[in-house]
């Protein structure tokens, strides 16, 4: 039982994970249906991608972070709906500690993290609208164009600082562990991509790289501000 304003309200366990398996869903499909929408007006209006790294870890980091992210939440969707709305035995000892929370507060948390995605989402909306026709993994278009404006005026890498979040959100809305291993995979991810397509790539094409270089300059964060 919960007690809201004055009211009592029971909610069940299931509904807690039913409500992290909807929020994690609508993650996916939120992601897949802007990808779907920007990649064709990306290759329309700036051409294909014409440069790739061509190292072995140039090509295998973004699949690599791709996956990181996906394992754990792909895993608790399937398990949990599977199990009709509860956490396996074998996925429950890999949750976080109990002792320090009231149930009630752990449950608040959880629902506090799915309602943050939500918010997330506005966020990665915004920044796919500014950036445009310049989306892409990994390379550089054949038109070529820097974006500052909105996210981008604040951090270089906002997709990536946004993918992090939701890393860290996934470790309270599921209580578990788990997400943490994606996320630390995650950042070690970034961590090599980023100077990958910065000096490989972005500073290699004479059209953006003197822009790039007072970009760099005034816009000093890569993706998490006075941080990274």
């Amino acid at each position: 039982m919960y007690y809201i304003a004055g009211l009592t309200l029971p909610v069940p366990p299931q509904a807690v994970e039913g409500l992290a398996v909807f929020t994690t869903l609508r993650f996916f499909q939120y992601g897949i249906s802007r990808t779907r929408t920007i990649a064709p007006i990306a290759n329309a209006e700036s051409g294909a991608i014409r440069t790739t790294p061509t190292t072995f870890i140039g090509k295998a980091v973004t699949p690599i972070h791709a996956l990181a992210s996906f394992i754990s939440p792909v895993a608790y969707i399937l398990c949990v709906t599977g199990n009709l709305f509860t956490q396996p035995a074998w996925m429950q000892r890999m949750s976080l500690p109990n002792d320090y929370f009231q149930h009630e507060t752990k449950v608040a948390l959880r629902i506090a993290a799915c309602a943050s995605t939500f918010v997330l989402l506005r966020f990665v909306g915004r920044t796919f609208t500014h950036l445009g026709n310049q989306w892409h993994t990994i390379g550089r278009r054949e038109k070529p164009r820097l974006v500052q404006t909105g996210p981008y005026a604040v951090v270089r890498h906002p997709l990536y600082m946004n993918m992090l979040i939701q890393q860290a959100l996934f470790v309270v809305m599921f209580w578990s562990y788990a997400p943490l291993v994606g996320l630390g995979i995650v950042a070690g991810a970034f961590a090599v991509k980023i100077p990958i397509e910065a000096s490989a790539l972005i500073m290699e094409d004479p059209a953006v790289a003197a822009e790039y270089r007072a970009y760099m300059q005034r816009v000093p964060a890569r993706v998490i501000p006075f941080f990274w």
